[in-house]
């Protein structure tokens, strides 16, 4: 598991935010129980879908978690997953803030850290439609109809690979 701060030349950004990336089979039980809790106390209390939150996929090998915490504390603030698809499209699910965290900033940082470990690959969303505009902030763009996920107007949204990546 590897933390990086959101400022790379410091210990800690000018907010004491940190990102970590870990890979499924590299997370301890304690860090994936917290972005479990995080995930479910958003999506199925906060959101009321009730959902199967547990997918199998959260452990596997390929299965990227970036999270974001405060430097002093391993309560995750902000958290997401990577999963890659195929033909090497990586997929984005699971982006979720907590609720006393947000308003600081947290969901840009989150989506820059994500992209950076995404590197040239494309990648995929299903964005909630509220959210349309954050997502095209970072080359995202509507593919398809929107769609209901449990209950939930969605979009896919879509990011070509870098050229010649």
């Amino acid at each position: 598991m590897r933390a990086y701060p959101t400022d790379q030349d410091q210990g800690r950004s000018s907010d004491g935010v940190v990102v970590h990336r870990a890979a499924g089979d590299e997370l301890p039980a304690a860090t994936l129980y917290r972005l479990l809790r995080l995930r479910t106390d958003v999506f199925v209390v906060e959101q009321e879908c009730a959902y199967p939150e547990l997918d199998g996929r959260d452990l596997l090998p390929g299965t990227r978690h970036v999270w974001l915490t405060d430097a002093d504390s391993a309560e995750p603030l902000a958290v997401l997953r990577l999963l890659t698809e195929p033909a090497g499209v990586v997929r984005i699910g699971r982006v979720c803030t907590d609720p006393a965290a947000r308003g600081r900033g947290l969901g840009r940082t989150l989506m820059t850290a994500a992209l950076a470990e995404i590197g040239t690959a494309p990648s995929v969303l299903a964005a909630q439609v509220a959210v349309v505009e954050f997502y095209r902030a970072f080359g995202y763009r509507e593919s398809g109809e929107p769609f209901d996920e449990d209950g939930i107007p969605h979009q896919t949204m879509t990011r070509p690979g870098a050229v010649g990546g």
